[in-house]
């Protein structure tokens, strides 16, 4: 469930949200109305995870969130152990919100830390501080969630190596079980983009990035986390089964505006307007585009998303699914990334190393079909 909503406009996000709450109101009805309304998408298939992502959905309040997961809870089929995850922001969390949230049947957070130092914080305009990031990561562990994710920005152009072990080390410190870290990008139309470009920020390194990359793989491992994506690490067990599920091509539902849904041939998306959205849900069926996947597309996709996985493209299921000559493609292709020590083999399956998975997306393009 995607949830348009921020208190303020972070510099580098390119997401689809809004600050003002005005149709918030609305925007919540509708989302339950279009969870209705798309009660047979995934054919009755059980639910086992749910995630509420943004936006901001920690604004909404608990009433909400109560209509929404009623709503969900009434005509999917959602399991028991359903994994249940909502993204928030450290100035949202307090104990009253913990204690609410885990009697919906919250059990994971997701909490945009990005920093422990004040001046990135200002610098990224986030609308928390360095000690809201402290005092909620405190309550969240007191009020019983052990399973919760923070998110941690590197290769800012005021992040020293020393600044972003110490960011690392209060994570882990902490003993938190996943930690999910991105390179900060200058995405088009941001207002880090127009800032960049008037001269009045500086511009990202590269090979800031790639040093700060190597580094957090070479702390993260040495503690114990398992780096299991290219952006995410975690403790044994405590993976996103959410964001694996993505990973692995299990069909799912997006419901809100900018959503995505697939159902392993079809790809769609609401499109990225909140008053469209509510207006069209309200008429009867959300207003989205489609695309029909071809088999190339499905194969592209198939070894983009397992080159970023630590299980890696495994040759014998490509072959199962696209036939041999691929597989004959595949492994001629891939020789010179191993012989440039950016991908080894495991068995059957293509694995990037640390330098490779620097370069993942690169390296899966030129394999593509």
């Amino acid at each position: 469930m995607h949830i348009p909503f921020c208190k303020q406009a972070c510099a580098y996000c390119n997401f689809h949200f809004t600050t003002s709450l005005r149709y918030k109101d609305d925007l919540v009805k509708a989302l339950a109305k279009e969870a209705e309304q798309e009660k047979d998408y995934l054919e009755g298939t059980a639910i086992n995870t749910i995630y509420f992502g943004g936006g901001t959905p920690s604004l909404l309040e608990v009433s909400e969130l109560h209509l929404l997961i009623a709503g969900l809870r009434k005509h999917y089929a959602v399991s028991p152990e359903a994994e249940i995850t909502i993204e928030a922001n450290p100035d949202d969390i307090n104990e009253e919100r913990l204690r609410a949230w885990k009697d919906l049947g919250i059990n994971r957070l997701s909490i945009g830390i990005q920093s422990f130092f004040e001046e990135e914080l200002r610098w990224m305009n986030r609308a928390h501080n360095v000690q809201q990031s402290y005092q909620c990561i405190e309550q969240s562990l007191k009020a019983g969630f052990d399973n919760f994710s923070i998110d941690l920005i590197y290769g800012s152009p005021l992040l020293t190596d020393e600044m972003w072990k110490q960011n690392v080390d209060t994570a882990t410190g902490y003993g938190i079980t996943h930690l999910s870290c991105y390179a900060l990008t200058v995405e088009e139309k941001t207002p880090l983009h127009k800032e960049v470009q008037l001269k009045q920020k500086d511009d990202v390194e590269n090979e800031k990035q790639g040093r700060q990359f190597f580094l957090l793989m070479q702390w993260l491992r040495e503690k114990g986390y398992e780096h299991y994506e290219v952006s995410n690490f975690a403790k044994r067990g405590y993976r996103s089964r959410h964001n694996s599920s993505y990973w692995k091509g299990i069909p799912y539902l997006g419901l809100g505006p900018s959503a995505h849904s697939y159902n392993g041939s079809e790809r769609r998306w609401n499109l990225p307007n909140n008053t469209i959205y509510i207006q069209s849900v309200h008429d009867g069926e959300a207003k989205r585009e489609l695309e029909t996947l071809t088999e190339i597309q499905k194969l592209n996709e198939h070894i983009m998303i397992s080159l970023r996985t630590n299980d890696g493209l495994d040759l014998d299921s490509v072959e199962r699914n696209w036939g041999i000559e691929i597989r004959k493609e595949l492994d001629k292709d891939v020789m010179k990334f191993y012989n440039n020590g950016l991908v080894r083999f495991s068995g059957t399956r293509i694995q990037l190393t640390d330098e490779g998975m620097l370069k993942a997306d690169g390296i899966a393009g030129e394999l593509f079909r």
